[in-house]
């Protein structure tokens, strides 16, 4: 199929129509066989519950085109089973993951056409979600949901590649202890806007969130986990009962223990150790690893040896094994890359 005439090197990361997206509808106490179709708009009632209450939830993972031309996801068994805990939390019906993986695939391969070519540096993002749709006026879940996906092509989340970033530590929370900061839900993205416009306003990147009882441990950034590197090159990622299972971390994390050899830690984190840290990285769908040059904490400069001017040598490491697997270079472990179309 041929590729759509765009300048895939300066892609954004933003929305763009394409021709082709999957929906499936939710009635009577079961979902109905979904299709592929073209119209990209929606029609609900102003009462609909995903307007009154927010219930909502979604999922985001990428194509890729391979080094030998196949095009592939990363892992696409992962999205479904996470979509299927956040839908449990928010009293929504799991659409089956079985059906959540077959129809990322129908999708995609209905948009070939869209997915940008292989060391463009782009990928086609896949955003999978599930909104209520049927009228509620009293708090309660739902009866109707649809579940659809789109696809966009984009370029890479932050502009000017992997050069090291600057966050600041965010006096705001971004979940609450035992609420539903382990779920992805489209709530807990609401919540960190005012956050992550103030952070901007200040020259900032992005937030990093402490846990929200303490406030003494590390947690997350408003759209990525973290990750860090001792001086002995240890790999440390910050665990809490509030953060996103991020499938890019576990993957890390993987590759850092059975693939590189390293030693890895997945334990709480406290802020008053980002000091003895070597190196420090955001890792996510969008961004894979975005290296983080300098935490700002309310006066004080946390400054990582990796420095402000390129991805330290570790986590380059990381992240060319990971991006290698993703693009074919690599040899994958097993059940990780679906090909969708060879």
């Amino acid at each position: 199929m041929e590729k759509k005439n765009l300048d895939w090197q300066n892609l954004g990361f933003g929305y763009m129509t394409t021709e082709y997206r999957y929906v499936s509808n939710y009635k009577d106490g079961k979902w109905d066989d979904g299709k592929v179709t073209t119209d990209a708009n929606i029609t609900l009632n102003e009462c609909a519950g995903i307007f009154q209450y927010a219930q909502c939830c979604f999922e985001g993972l990428k194509a890729y085109t391979t080094e030998d031309g196949k095009i592939v996801c990363f892992r696409p068994d992962l999205n479904a089973k996470r979509m299927a805990d956040s839908a449990r939390r928010l009293e929504m019906p799991v659409f089956p993951e079985d059906r959540f993986v077959k129809a990322v695939e129908e999708v995609v391969k209905a948009n070939e056409a869209w997915v940008p070519p292989y060391g463009s540096g782009a990928t086609l993002y896949i955003r999978p979600f599930m909104i209520a749709t049927n009228p509620v006026i009293g708090v309660k879940p739902a009866d109707e949901y649809q579940f659809r996906i789109f696809v966009t092509p984009v370029g890479p989340y932050f502009k000017g590649g992997a050069k090291p970033i600057t966050i600041k530590v965010s006096d705001y929370d971004r979940a609450a202890p035992h609420g539903t900061g382990n779920i992805k839900a489209g709530l807990n993205y609401a919540m960190s806007l005012y956050p992550i416009v103030k952070a901007h306003e200040e020259g900032f990147a992005e937030n990093l969130y402490l846990d929200p009882a303490t406030r003494t441990k590390v947690e997350e950034t408003g759209g990525a986990n973290m990750i860090f590197i001792t001086k002995d090159g240890t790999v440390v990622t910050p665990k809490s009962d509030s953060i996103l299972p991020s499938i890019t971390r576990r993957s890390i994390m993987y590759v850092c223990e059975h693939i590189l050899g390293m030693k890895v830690e997945h334990r709480e984190v406290y802020l008053s150790e980002l000091k003895d840290f070597a190196e420090c990285g955001l890792c996510g769908t969008a961004a894979v690893i975005s290296p983080v040059g300098k935490i700002y904490d309310h006066g004080d400069e946390i400054c990582f040896p990796s420095g402000m001017d390129e991805m330290g040598p570790q986590m380059k490491k990381i992240y060319d094994t990971l991006t290698g697997i993703q693009q074919g270079k690599l040899e994958a472990p097993e059940g990780w890359i679906k090909v969708i179309s060879e």
